[in-house]
C-alpha cells in the first residue's frame, strides 16, 4: 500500500512547529518511508487502543511519534506529533 495523500490536522501543525529542528528533519525522512509503505518495520507502526482505538502511530525517533488515522484508500490524516506522553 502506497500513501498518496497526507492531510495535516491543525494540532499536528501547531506541535510540529514546536519540536526541535533535528526531529523535524527525521520526521521528513520518516514521512517518505511512510508514503512508500506505512507498515515499514523501521516505523514500528501500530494500532492504538482504548479511546484512541481508531488511530495508529509510528515512530520518528526513540521518544517522538506521529499519530494518524487512515481515511480513504491511500490517504491519511496526521493528527499529532510529539513524545509518547504528548501524543497518547
Amino acid at each position: 500500500m502506497r500513501i498518496t495523500h497526507i492531510y495535516y490536522d491543525d494540532r499536528f501543525m501547531h506541535r510540529y512547529r514546536k519540536i526541535p529542528h533535528r526531529v523535524k528533519e527525521l520526521a521528513k525522512t520518516r514521512e517518505m518511508l511512510f508514503r512508500e509503505n506505512p507498515f515499514n518495520p523501521q516505523l514500528k507502526t501500530h494500532k492504538l487502543h482504548g479511546r484512541e482505538k481508531e488511530a495508529w502511530s509510528f515512530s520518528i525517533a526513540y521518544h517522538y511519534r506521529i499519530r494518524f488515522i487512515f481515511l480513504e484508500e491511500n490517504s491519511v490524516l496526521f493528527l499529532d506529533i510529539g513524545t509518547h506522553n504528548q501524543v497518547y
